[in-house]
């Protein structure tokens, strides 16, 4: 066994350690963004997991391709062929004594405890050519590179296919949980049924009151002022108001004085994304975006039957009909066609039976979700050790 890089122990024997630049030509791309076509006939790696296209090509060769800015050590590409690469895109190309997807592998798992090693950093707001080129290679002998290599590209298929498998399951429970929400009627033999989703008020019993938005709800002009009652909110699709964690770090640097606040059992809805499900009723105390509005709800109305009702199916479709905008994903509901937007308001007690029952099925729904979670991350977990494991000699897979 002989000595390693200082953040391992020891290497097997018959392992080296050399840096990348003895290895292989280290340089960036020379093209931008602007030069991409939609219909090129070559790849075009961008700083960005999905490449581009492109009618020119600089390479035809085996490469390993990193951002150099942006998402530093996220994002590594191993491409063969011709290809086009962005002025701020590193291409590792001629490898010499080491064989490229080993090498991808090794890189791709390693840079950034390499980069962060020794230090509180673990990011890097931009890749220089050295760290790059002095970044430490735990090389084994050739032929057991070709062995890591196929092994790895066995192993983490199986555990990508897997990962996969829960992504579906996890979109097929968001699904049943969408559905779920639009079993807002009751049939006479008070029973839950799937509403019609043709028509907000189709099929809904005849004992139920009709009325209109406007009716119901008032606007709520309260604005935060320069003392915030609460965090930062959003509207996610799939469970409705929620804390904004993606900006709790900028909070400080924003001017939210203009900011609506949201108060526990007040409507808030985005109106550019109503036909997406941009809208719920809040339990927390906070200030939304000003494009956002926010509503007290008439005390004839259960807040959590108002939930589940316009975040249905059938209200979805409806917001779809009665927005207005050239953009798909833009398409605004104005404040005129949400009050003259039909409702169902069936007896109090009916409403929190309809709440009751959706509170039992969606809280199981939302359990199994925790669960695919926390399996989808425990194999992400597992991906990343077995690779670090195989390309730094931990593990022997001959």
């Amino acid at each position: 066994m002989s000595k390693t890089v200082s953040w391992l122990p020891t290497l097997p024997s018959g392992w080296r350690e050399i840096s990348l630049q003895y290895l292989a030509v280290i340089e960036t791309g020379s093209r931008d963004t602007v030069d991409a076509k939609d219909d090129g006939e070559f790849p075009f790696i961008i700083r960005s997991a999905h490449p581009l296209r492109i009618d020119t090509y600089s390479y035809d060769t085996e490469a390993i391709l990193t951002a150099g800015d942006g998402a530093v050590g996220e994002i590594f590409h191993h491409i063969s062929g011709k290809f086009e690469a962005h002025q701020r895109v590193y291409v590792i190309h001629s490898f010499r004594g080491v064989y490229g997807r080993f090498l991808y592998w090794y890189i791709s798992s390693q840079f950034r405890q390499v980069v962060s090693y020794g230090g509180a950093q673990t990011t890097v707001a931009s890749l220089r050519r050295s760290m790059l080129a002095t970044l430490p290679v735990a090389l084994p002998p050739l032929e057991s590179q070709r062995r890591i290599a196929d092994y790895l590209d066995r192993e983490t298929g199986e555990i990508d296919a897997m990962i996969n498998k829960l992504g579906d399951l996890d979109e097929t429970l968001k699904q049943l949980g969408a559905q779920t929400t639009a079993v807002f009627g009751l049939d006479n033999r008070g029973e839950f049924q799937e509403a019609d989703v043709n028509s907000p008020l189709a099929g809904i019993p005849d004992h139920w009151d009709r009325s209109k938005f406007g009716y119901e709800f008032t606007e709520s002009t309260e604005l935060n002022g320069d003392n915030p009652p609460g965090p930062l909110l959003s509207i996610s699709e799939y469970r409705g108001v929620e804390l904004n964690t993606r900006v709790d770090g900028q909070q400080a640097s924003l001017d939210v004085s203009k900011y609506r606040v949201v108060r526990p059992g007040q409507l808030a809805a985005n109106m550019m994304w109503l036909n997406h499900g941009g809208l719920g009723v809040s339990d927390l105390t906070g200030y939304i975006s000003p494009d956002y509005k926010a509503f007290w709800i008439s005390d004839r109305l259960e807040p959590r039957y108002v939930h589940y009702l316009f975040r249905s199916r059938r209200y979805i479709q409806y917001f779809g009909t009665i927005a207005t905008g050239v953009r798909p994903n833009a398409q605004r509901v104005t404040k005129t066609s949400l009050n003259l937007m039909p409702i169902p308001v069936p007896p109090l007690e009916t409403q929190r039976r309809i709440a009751d029952h959706l509170d039992t099925v969606t809280s199981k729904i939302d359990a199994m979700l925790s669960k695919v979670g926390q399996l989808k991350d425990l194999l992400t977990e597992r991906r990343a050790a077995l690779i670090t494991d195989v390309v730094t000699g931990r593990k022997d897979v001959a």
